[in-house]
């Protein structure tokens, strides 16, 4: 992921101007690195280190949103709208 698309996403999702830390911002920046790992996965089908990696950044992600569905339910159904996610 390139610097310019972190920094788009980190705008797009900010939850206040200068925010890169809400949950809303890293889950917005995992789902898109996942993508990325999945298309590569594809392709690459027997690459078991990138595999690992990206089971890691689903269950940090699930962590997240668990987090901010305990807090703030209504934030939680709002991104997981945004970025398309189930559940």
């Amino acid at each position: 992921m390139e610097h310019s698309e972190k920094k788009a996403l980190m705008e797009q999702y900010a939850t206040k101007k200068g925010d890169t830390g809400s949950p809303e911002v890293q889950v917005a920046i995992l789902t898109s690195r996942i993508e990325s790992l999945k298309n590569h996965l594809e392709i690459h089908k027997q690459d078991n280190h990138s595999r690992r990696g990206i089971v890691m950044m689903v269950a940090k992600r699930r962590k997240l949103l668990d987090y901010l569905k305990r807090k703030d339910e209504a934030r939680y159904v709002d991104l997981i709208g945004k970025l398309d996610l189930r559940k």
